[in-house]
C-alpha cells in the first residue's frame, strides 16, 4: 500500500479487496488467448477489464460513501454488464475476420502500451481513508484505459458489429471520467 498515515479498518478492507481485484483483471487481460483478429483480441482482453469495473463497483458500494457517486456506480455496472453481453454475442462473428501480421503488431504493440501505463496507474493510486475518493482515483484510469484500447482498435480492420459497442465505450467512459473527475475536485474542496 502507498500510504503513510494509518487506514481505518474500513479503508484498508476496501483497498485489500480493491487490490485483489486489480491482479484478477491485469491476469486476465494479459493471459487472453490471442488470435489473428484484432475484434477477438480486444473482446478477450476487454472483458475481464469490464468485469473488473463491476467488481470495482461493487465493492465501492458495500461501504457508506458519497451520495453522488453511488448512482455513478451503479451506472458502470449496468452499462458494463451491457457491453459484456454485446461483446459475447459479438465474438464468434468477431473472430472471423483476420488480420495483417502488421497490423496485428501495431494493434498489439498500442495496447500493451495502453494497458501497461492504466496498470501503473491504478496501481500507484494514492489511497486514503474516504472510499469514495478511493475509487475515483482507481476507476478514472481504468475508464481512460478503456477510452485508449477503443480508439486503438478503431485504427484497424474490425468486424462492423464491433464498431457500434466501441462507440458505445468510449462515450460511456468519457461521460464517466467527467462525472468523476467533478465530483472529486467538489469532494476534495468540501473536505
Amino acid at each position: 500500500m502507498n500510504t503513510s498515515h494509518r487506514l481505518s479498518d474500513e479503508a484498508f478492507d476496501y483497498i485489500g479487496k480493491y487490490r485483489k481485484i486489480l491482479t484478477a483483471m491485469i491476469d486476465k487481460m494479459t493471459c487472453a488467448p490471442l488470435t489473428g483478429s484484432i475484434s477477438h483480441n480486444f473482446i478477450v482482453q476487454m472483458i475481464p477489464h469490464h468485469h473488473a469495473a463491476i467488481e470495482m463497483s461493487e465493492n465501492l458500494l458495500k461501504y457508506n460513501i458519497n451520495n453522488e457517486l453511488k448512482p455513478i456506480a451503479e451506472n458502470i455496472i449496468s452499462e458494463q454488464e451491457k457491453s459484456i453481453s454485446d461483446m459475447e454475442s459479438a465474438l464468434q462473428k468477431c473472430s472471423e475476420l483476420e488480420n495483417s501480421r502488421r497490423d496485428l503488431c501495431l494493434y498489439q504493440r498500442c495496447f500493451w502500451e495502453i494497458t501497461q501505463r492504466m496498470f501503473s496507474e491504478m496501481e500507484s493510486a494514492r489511497e486514503t481513508n474516504n472510499i469514495s475518493i478511493n475509487f475515483m482515483l482507481e476507476m478514472i484510469p481504468h475508464h481512460k484505459g478503456a477510452i485508449r484500447m477503443s480508439e486503438n482498435a478503431l485504427r484497424f480492420d474490425i468486424c462492423s458489429g464491433l464498431h457500434p459497442i466501441l462507440d458505445s465505450i468510449i462515450v460511456s467512459q468519457k461521460r464517466g471520467v467527467c462525472e468523476m473527475e467533478n465530483l472529486l475536485r467538489a469532494v476534495c474542496l468540501r473536505s
